[in-house]
């Protein structure tokens, strides 16, 4: 119970005989078991729950007690999560997005499986049983209104799928997310085949569910309080190279709107996450287009500042993630942005069904490209783990111009991020439509295999590797077969030198 009449938690649980369900964050981490399926609320991250987490790793760093949890979220979360738990040796298996340094090694050593999905899959996943048993839900919240509903704080995510189907829920109220996040969610949940009906937004701006998640309150075993911030990474200042992407960007949407495929104020937006998505984003400020609307999964910086700017009238999303000092803006300007801004369950935020009838342009980075215009978002040198797919395939397939930006190349040059073949496919030629780098853009509509490998090494790729893939490229037409031509004993051999010798660059 609330002692002493605090009126700060009076307002945030406002269900009376929920407040008997106050406890201490060790208390509530007892309820976790070996062998549990968890599932969490959270979002590149945003919105995780913090308090219970590292409560549990310090019980199992303490007691030395073995415990092993499948670990179930919207997107990546916060260090106090997938960190501790990775560096505790609590995570079995995880999906379906992470970005943690901790974790990313835990995968990448072997000691969790990690099962990397489509985000608009995973709420449905869930539901329809695909993934096992959900034993437990643990979601950040503002508040709990008088019915038991759960009013989320900076992040929708999977929350409402879990609650629907967890067995228990834990509900940590995080008074340093602000009140007023209060009435920016919009919760709608579709039914499952054969009763699904079409979702009914046909703006971005459309609201169509609740504010607050529906719970049972019998489900809620735990309420913890605490007033862990949100551990928001930083965004790399904007580059020079970055810039010059972001300005092939604005010529390629203008050329778009010249021609007529596109109206002045463009169509929907939306962005990847980081920094590099976030500065090819924010050249849209210094642009001629004004009026514009958002309808992507994360909220950064770069939409704040078109938000604040007048540039866009409009975002929706599933997370608000920005930088440190972004989040101060966010919550000092909460008002403001309130009136500017939807948070929606990812099933609804990602939904193929949504992006297709909105006719979203989806902006996405690649780690690289190869000539025929695949792309790897995941995986370096095709083995190695960097964070996931996300959201980046269900923008792609189903946008209306579908854009994929790099870099073209890294690690000081000493790997191109333009091969003759990708080590690991995550976007195929089939669903991506223009390519940027620093260099140029390929617009790949309509062009044929052979077409789209002429256009991206002569538009997109470093000078310093022109030749080495015209050369390929060139050979590679030989081959018995000229349709999608490549050479399989060279095709990544690219690859295998930089393992081998620290550069894709000829050696003499």
């Amino acid at each position: 119970m609330i002692q002493g009449g605090n009126k700060m938690l009076e307002n945030r649980i406002r269900n009376k005989t929920l407040q008997n369900k106050i406890m201490s964050a060790d208390e509530a981490a007892l309820l976790i078991k070996d062998g549990m399926n968890v599932g969490t609320s959270g979002f590149t991250p945003s919105g995780y729950p913090k308090a219970v987490p590292l409560a549990l790793a310090k019980r199992v760093e303490t007691t030395g007690e073995k415990i092993k949890i499948g670990l179930f979220t919207g997107a990546s979360v916060g260090d106090e999560l997938d960190g501790s738990l990775s560096r505790s040796k609590i995570i079995r298996k995880r999906l379906p997005y992470q970005t943690n340094e901790s974790l990313r090694k835990y995968i990448n050593d072997g000691e969790c499986e990690y099962l990397d999905m489509h985000l608009s899959h995973v709420p449905q996943y869930a539901q329809y049983g695909f993934l096992g048993k959900l034993d437990l839900a643990i979601i950040e919240a503002v508040g709990i209104t008088e019915e038991g509903g759960i009013i989320p704080s900076t992040s929708i995510g999977c929350s409402p799928t879990f609650i629907k189907i967890a067995e228990k829920v834990i509900v940590e109220i995080n008074t340093s997310q602000p009140l007023e996040l209060e009435g920016m969610a919009d919760i709608y949940i579709p039914n499952d085949p054969p009763h699904r009906k079409p979702i009914p937004i046909t703006k971005v701006n459309d609201k169509i569910g609740t504010p607050y998640i529906p719970c049972d309150v019998n489900k809620i075993a735990a309420i913890v309080v605490t007033d862990i911030k949100d551990n928001v990474r930083p965004l790399a200042p904007i580059d020079d190279i970055s810039k010059t992407i972001s300005g092939h960007l604005i010529d390629f949407l203008e050329h778009e709107v010249k021609v007529g495929r596109l109206p002045k104020t463009l169509f929907p937006l939306q962005s990847g996450v980081g920094s590099v998505a976030n500065a090819v984003l924010g050249g849209l400020l210094e642009s001629s287009f004004e009026n514009l609307l958002c309808y992507t999964e994360v909220i950064q910086d770069s939409m704040l500042d078109l938000l604040d700017s007048g540039k866009a009238l409009f975002a929706s999303g599933t997370s608000i993630t920005p930088s440190e000092e972004g989040l101060i803006r966010f919550k000092e300007n909460i008002n403001f942005y309130k009136d500017k801004i939807i948070l929606r369950p990812q099933e609804i935020s990602n939904h193929p069904e949504i992006i297709r009838r909105l006719g979203i342009i989806a902006i996405n980075t690649a780690i690289e490209a190869d000539i025929y215009g695949n792309i790897n978002s995941t995986n370096i040198m095709g083995t190695r783990m960097m964070n996931g797919i996300g959201g980046s395939g269900d923008f792609t397939r189903n946008a209306y111009i579908s854009i994929f930006t790099t870099p073209s190349t890294a690690k000081n040059g000493d790997i191109s991020s333009i091969v003759p073949m990708v080590a690991h496919h995550d976007h195929t030629e089939h669903d991506v439509m223009v390519l940027i780098t620093e260099q140029g853009v390929a617009d790949l509509r309509g062009l044929s295999p052979k077409e789209r490998a002429k256009l991206i090494i002569n538009n997109c790729a470093h000078p310093t590797y022109q030749p080495m893939l015209k050369d390929y490229f060139e050979r590679a037409q030989k081959s018995k077969f000229k349709h999608t031509p490549h050479m399989l004993s060279e095709a990544l051999s690219w690859h295998d030198q930089f393992i081998k010798n620290g550069t894709m660059k000829r050696l003499p």
